[in-house]
């Protein structure tokens, strides 16, 4: 694997894995602690426009939650970042707004429309979509994808894949 990008002082592993989607590449990160997700998250910030979606993909447990909190930081968000697990959708204001959304107790696209997804779309903020799965047929080809996964060889150390972004 060769060696890549620094996101601040912490060093991840970069792998180009293919090109995809608009003609960006599907890059993989190797992060060793829940601050260098949380960092990786807040440079993705840096990289997306008002209205971007990205879309999460990874188990329980992966680091999606610590990936939105930089996320938020990055996109000026000064509140406190939980997980909307149980209200569906959290929204924190900053220079870009940002709503985190958890669809992992909705059974389809269908119940995210009916909790207003197009007005969400419509208020120029970031939405960032934990369990994507589940209403996969609500996002274009524009999304931005994540993919959390346990790294095989450090059951701390998380490989997480973006696509549909350039420039990360």
């Amino acid at each position: 694997m060769e060696k890549g990008i620094a996101h601040f002082a912490a060093v991840c592993y970069t792998v180009l894995l293919e090109w995809v989607g608009r003609g960006y590449p599907a890059v993989e990160h190797r992060t060793h602690s829940e601050q260098e997700t949380e960092q990786l998250g807040e440079t993705l910030a840096g990289r997306l426009p008002r209205g971007a979606v990205v879309a999460y993909t990874g188990a329980l447990g992966m680091g999606k939650t610590a990936f939105t909190r930089g996320l938020a930081r990055g996109l000026g968000c000064r509140s406190r970042v939980t997980s909307p697990t149980f209200t569906i959708v959290n929204e924190y204001e900053g220079d870009i707004p940002l709503f985190h959304f958890d669809l992992y107790r909705l059974g389809s696209s269908d119940e995210l429309f009916d909790i207003g997804w197009e007005d969400y779309l419509a208020r120029g903020g970031v939405c960032a979509v934990e369990w994507s799965e589940r209403a996969e047929d609500a996002f274009d080809e524009h999304t931005v994808r994540v993919d959390f996964r346990r790294d095989a060889q450090h059951d701390g150390w998380r490989i997480i894949t973006i696509t549909g972004v350039d420039g990360l």
